[in-house]
């Protein structure tokens, strides 16, 4: 098994086995592009002064399992608010496949009347139970989904549909030679809403994917393990949404959004 997600070779972005998503070998799951996106807007020149509030991953094409190219500018400059946006394009033909913008205040400190802050938080991850979905059997390869991430579900189930909560954490680094950063980690784990949260079955021949994922944060993220307490929504329509609450071991961290894309085979 690789030892990460990602591998940096030079200007090259060098996804591995595990970058793999469950619905075909050949392309990534949502998660790990959202996590190397999060990672560059978070990173170019100025972030240091800032925190990330929010991030949109628009995932316009199946991202490959090839060689990548990274590229961040800054759209909106400014002391206080500023705009991202990262672009991941195929080396080899220069297909966009993916991009993000994020949204980036300044840090500062505002004191706060006693309790106006959010607090609490579901049971510990080490109170959790691991659980496999009714079509783990069809997926016969390792990827991000099962080699990438740890899951330890402390409400619903994978193996049921209906809401759930789930604690969620990268086992390797998102890029080899460097520990992820929260950011990444939260933006690696919030794509697994409509995962965690299903309500359609995949062993009856649907599928559920999202195009896009939001993630709004209203604190800085600290810590290996993410929550989400999360809810499918379909329509007959063949559109969806996966909604969930964020959460790190200190409590409430944001939201994250995903329109799904139904369909049936």
């Amino acid at each position: 098994m690789s030892d990460s997600v990602f591998v940096l070779d030079g200007d090259l972005v060098l996804p591995t086995d595990l970058a793999r998503g469950p619905w075909t070998p050949d392309a990534q799951h949502g998660g790990a592009p959202a996590a190397l996106l999060a990672r560059t807007i978070e990173r170019l020149e100025g972030g240091n002064a800032m925190i990330v509030v929010r991030v949109t991953v628009e995932l316009l094409r199946p991202v490959p399992i090839a060689p990548l190219r990274l590229a961040a500018r800054l759209t909106r400059p400014g002391k206080k608010a500023q705009l991202v946006e990262a672009t991941l394009v195929v080396a080899a033909t220069s297909v966009e496949v993916a991009r993000a913008r994020g949204l980036r205040l300044r840090r500062g400190h505002v004191p706060l009347p006693e309790g106006a802050a959010p607090s609490g938080r579901p049971p510990a991850p080490s109170r959790g139970a691991a659980s496999l979905p009714p079509w783990a059997g069809q997926i016969r390869y390792e990827g991000f989904h099962s080699g990438a991430v740890e899951m330890r579900f402390v409400a619903g189930t994978f193996a049921a549909p209906g809401p759930a909560t789930a604690w969620i954490r990268l086992r390797v680094p998102l890029v080899a030679g460097e520990a992820a950063s929260p950011l990444a980690r939260v933006a690696a784990a919030a794509d697994f809403g409509n995962g965690i949260s299903w309500v359609l079955n995949r062993r009856d021949g649907y599928r559920f994917i999202n195009p896009d994922l939001t993630i709004s944060l209203h604190r800085h993220p600290a810590g290996e393990w993410v929550a989400l307490e999360s809810t499918t929504l379909p329509e007959p329509l063949g559109v969806g949404l996966a909604e969930s609450r964020l959460y790190d071991e200190h409590g409430p961290l944001g939201r994250s959004v995903q329109s799904l894309l139904l369909e049936r085979d």
